[in-house]
């Protein structure tokens, strides 16, 4: 008796979940040649709603961590990902056509981006928090908080610019604008690459069995230009990174529903990401705290 295939169903990730999204809406993902792939989840506004409670929910725990214990479940996400890099390769390759050298260079990448990015986790504090000069008795002391909950436009693959189409988006893309906002203590909603999404599923199942806690990373998946609006206006979301938007009218946009609700917005230029990183990312998504404190006698 043959047996038969189980299929795989892509869906988004929310609360630590798999749901599917609740309008019951999908979409077809296909490879460089046009053939498709799967079927994906197309997520609602409400799916964003969810992902923003979800992210929220999260927050205060995932933030009061210590840092080291951050920088050890990052670790736990790079080591899990080095176990699944043959199926991280393989979707990439199907998604964007790349040469197989090429392929394995993005993923060794996004697996020591992330590595990078543990490894700093109790560092940053050091570097930009200060003891500031004062003229008086007092210390003068300030340190780096999260922002809170960030929304995320991932870079996309396949579009316009000079990363569009040499694979660095669906997946080191990803992990270079997820990553950088965990570290520091925030929760996240991303929007992954509509035309390549499969390796942010995949990546979303590394974290769900990495000890990352539910609702620190959220996925969806869909349609960026219909998701990002409704994550611009939504008044818990404290950050919007526009990195993935590469319509300029949607960006500005986007920019101006964020100032509506005093949303730190992000819109950076296009990015070559194999460049090795910097702590600009670290220091986007925190809000520097400074507290006086008399010496005393």
């Amino acid at each position: 008796m043959s047996r038969v295939e189980v299929r795989k169903t892509h869906k988004l990730y929310i609360g630590g979940a798999f749901p599917r999204s609740e309008s019951g809406r999908t979409y077809e993902a296909v490879d460089a040649k046009g053939r498709f792939l799967a079927n994906m989840a197309k997520a609602s506004r409400k799916d964003g709603r969810d992902a923003v409670l979800a992210a929220r929910k999260a927050f205060g725990g995932w933030s009061t961590r210590t840092p080291y214990n951050r920088g050890q479940i990052l670790y736990r996400i790079a080591e899990v990902m080095e176990g699944r890099r043959d199926q991280l390769t393989t979707q990439l390759r199907e998604a964007e056509g790349l040469s197989p050298k090429r392929t394995e260079a993005v993923v060794d990448a996004a697996v020591d981006r992330v590595v990078w990015y543990a490894g700093w986790a109790d560092k940053y504090a050091q570097v930009l928090g200060n003891a500031n000069p004062v003229s008086g008795p007092f210390f003068n002391l300030s340190s780096p908080e999260p922002t809170g909950v960030v929304a995320i436009v991932a870079p996309q693959g396949g579009g316009a610019g000079p990363r569009a189409a040499d694979g660095q988006g669906p997946l080191l893309g990803l992990v270079s604008t997820v990553l950088p906002a965990i570290t520091t203590g925030n929760t996240v909603v991303v929007v992954a690459s509509e035309a390549h999404p499969i390796p942010a599923v995949t990546l979303a199942e590394i974290m769900a069995t990495s000890d990352l806690p539910s609702g620190v990373v959220n996925l969806l998946t869909g349609s960026s230009a219909e998701i990002a609006p409704w994550l611009a206006t939504h008044s818990d979301v404290n950050g919007l990174d526009l990195t993935g938007v590469d319509d300029p009218e949607l960006a500005r946009t986007l920019e101006s529903d964020g100032a509506e609700n005093l949303k730190r917005v992000r819109r950076p230029s296009d990015e070559d990401w194999l460049r090795e990183p910097t702590l600009s990312r670290l220091e986007q998504w925190v809000e520097t705290k400074t507290v006086w404190h008399p010496i005393g006698v």
